[in-house]
């Protein structure tokens, strides 16, 4: 499908990067398609138009806002991990050795909430099951295909978002995680692609230390969070 270095990723194949924002529903509320494979996830990110908007703030993002039960105004962040630069629209966890317990709380919590996105790239790829093997096509064609595939699966979000149940991630009553059938596909577990130089601001530590004590506290903490904050 591809030809040269450019496009060969640290997997050892060919690939174009399919970048998206997920939101709550498993639909794509933004992607960007084609980038080569050589790049990192941080690196395409620096140089995407979303990054640029919601660092600028044109992107009609609503005011700060305070937690539930809390009086401190918060900012809306983004959720994402370790290859993306910590900002206080852009939150990852926190660096994984050396935790206290309400570090491994805010992974944790982090964690539950990225797993919305792990599930919208499962849903994506085992509904168009052509995502999961080689596209024998060009890189334009591969491109096309690509933003059909989202377009089609924001589309069945919408008018049919039962037919997708078996394939998501759930939860029993001891809030244990019940994987779901999407990770059958070995293609599709996360990659834990290596980091660039990314530095993370002085303000986004602070807030990120702020949620860490709001999520232990007895308005932002769950009585389960303890028994589970060491899965992530």
């Amino acid at each position: 499908m591809f030809s040269g270095s450019t496009y060969h990723n640290y997997k050892g194949f060919e690939s174009v990067v399919l970048m998206a924002l997920a939101d709550s529903n498993y639909r794509f509320l933004w992607t960007q398609v084609g980038d080569v494979g050589s790049s990192s996830d941080g690196q395409i990110w620096n140089h995407c138009e979303l990054h640029h908007a919601l660092q600028n703030g044109v992107l009609g993002v609503p005011e700060a806002d305070p937690l539930p039960g809390d009086d401190v105004n918060t900012p809306y962040y983004v959720i994402c991990d370790d290859a993306f630069a910590l900002r206080t629209w852009l939150m990852k966890p926190f660096p994984r050795r050396g935790l206290d317990n309400g570090q491994l709380i805010f992974n944790n919590r982090l964690s539950r909430a990225r797993r919305v996105v792990e599930n919208a790239f499962g849903i994506l790829a085992s509904r168009f099951r052509c995502l999961l093997s080689t596209l024998q096509v060009n890189v334009d064609t591969a491109v096309l295909v690509v933003r059909t595939c989202v377009a089609l699966h924001n589309y069945l979000r919408m008018r049919m978002p039962a037919v997708d149940q078996h394939l998501l991630d759930t939860e029993d009553s001891d809030h244990n995680v019940i994987k779901g059938a999407w990770r059958a596909d070995a293609y599709l577990l996360d990659l834990n692609q290596p980091q660039c130089g990314n530095y993370d601001s002085k303000d986004a530590k602070t807030q990120r230390l702020y949620l860490k004590h709001y999520l232990t506290s007895p308005v932002g903490s769950f009585p389960w969070q303890n028994k589970h904050r060491f899965q992530v």
